[in-house]
């Protein structure tokens, strides 16, 4: 699991959605990798993407539907999922979680 992340730029400008229970910070990596490091609070989300994503949990637990499925599944602090480009998904979670989301170009 990654824990940290070298020579990085950061944007500053928080990324807030649903009144500030879901935020995230832009970095970009020295390659041009760009990903962002998010917390989402208690409660259930429906996200849109326009890139491919890869969500890496990092801390927490949550339920995700993703594009496709009908059974939700279970990611925990370790775990990866991954969602199609120009898709939605939905996160359902008991407690906070923290993620890393990777963005790759459809």
């Amino acid at each position: 699991m990654t824990t940290k992340f070298e020579g990085v730029t950061v944007e500053t400008k928080a990324n807030i959605y649903f009144d500030g229970k879901v935020q995230s910070r832009t970095i970009f990596l020295p390659n041009g990798e760009k990903k962002t490091l998010g917390v989402i609070m208690a409660g259930a989300y429906e996200f849109g993407t326009a890139d491919r994503e890869e969500m890496q949990m990092t801390h927490g637990e949550v339920k995700v539907l993703l594009p496709g499925k009908t059974e939700w599944e279970t990611f925990k602090a370790g775990e990866t999922f991954h969602i199609p480009a120009n898709s939605s998904f939905k996160v359902d979670c008991a407690e906070p979680f923290e993620y890393i989301c990777s963005y790759f170009k459809a």
